[in-house]
């Protein structure tokens, strides 16, 4: 089974040229800074010649061109340690300075790697495996000889597929991982047996497992072909095979599994085996999503 796939008459006036406009970009559909974060005590003082212009940061850190970055400070939707910023030329210490657009974390320390890896079925979620078997680590081995430390946020079984974050940046891997953010994560099942429609809700509401109960954010039936199902399900519990005990507790033993999202983070059409540099975007809304 496959995943879903996803006139008038007379001469016309010639019209005016006008001249090009430029457009500041928005990382995210929130609100301007000025309504989020107001409490923090701003940037600090740097002394003369140090640190880094603000827009030549936001430049960098592909948020948008320094002109445009230049635009996002004069209407008041860049924030510096809590506080909005609207004078150019504004230097940061790009290290420890917390920078938000529109109330988005922007990630400007040039040393934070945040990668989406997609990984294939039969692989081992490890760095190294003892036995030498094929393992996430031998698709990074080339960052790591290279000095980077990667975490990966939460790991998947052997025989499921998919979406796995990696960051060398502890305290977000950690928050990600832990479930009193309750950052979601979705799933493709495809499953034994032709599913009920109204199975979502016993799932939503919760089946007793051998460690306790547990239960789904929302489900889906997507296809029904050859005696199998396709089904969605978003949850945010990162028990160890949560999502296969939970469908064959239901009578529904997992044929495949395929991992598509954690949180704003989507695997799309990546293929099996390749890595992604996670975008300015999805970066910012990962953070915000953990309190970052």
């Amino acid at each position: 089974m496959q995943r879903p796939d996803l006139s008038k008459r007379g001469k016309p006036k010639a019209a005016k040229p006008q001249r090009a406009q430029s457009v500041a970009p928005t990382i995210s559909n929130a609100k301007p800074a000025r309504h989020q974060y107001t409490e923090g005590a701003g940037p600090a003082k740097l002394p003369a010649g140090e640190g880094m212009r603000l827009q030549k940061v936001l430049a960098q850190a592909g948020v948008a061109s320094r002109r445009a970055a230049e635009e996002l400070i004069e209407q008041g939707r860049v924030e510096v340690d809590g506080r909005i910023v609207v004078e150019q030329g504004l230097r940061v210490d790009p290290e420890n300075a917390v920078v938000r657009v529109d109330g988005i974390r922007v990630v400007v320390k040039k040393d934070l790697v945040h990668i989406a890896l997609n990984k294939p079925r039969g692989w081992q979620s490890t760095m190294s495996d003892d036995l030498g078997r094929p393992c996430v680590g031998d698709i990074v081995s080339e960052r790591v000889s290279a000095g980077q430390r990667l975490f990966h946020v939460g790991r998947l079984d052997a025989d499921t597929e998919g979406l796995l974050l990696l960051t060398n940046d502890g305290d977000l891997a950690h928050r990600l991982m832990h479930p009193s953010f309750e950052v979601s994560k979705t799933y493709l099942a495809t499953v034994s047996g032709v599913v009920d429609r109204n199975l979502g809700k016993t799932l939503k509401a919760g089946v007793e497992l051998e460690d306790g109960p547990a239960k789904v954010d929302s489900f889906a039936l997507l296809d029904v072909n050859q005696g199998k199902s396709l089904v969605k399900v978003v949850l945010h519990e990162g028990r160890k095979h949560i999502v296969r005990r939970l469908l064959e507790a239901v009578g529904h033993p997992v044929v495949r599994l395929v991992r598509t999202d954690i949180g704003p983070v989507t695997l799309g059409e990546q293929r099996p085996g390749t890595l992604r540099v996670i975008g300015p975007g999805e970066v910012g809304a990962l953070y915000k999503a953990v309190g970052l």
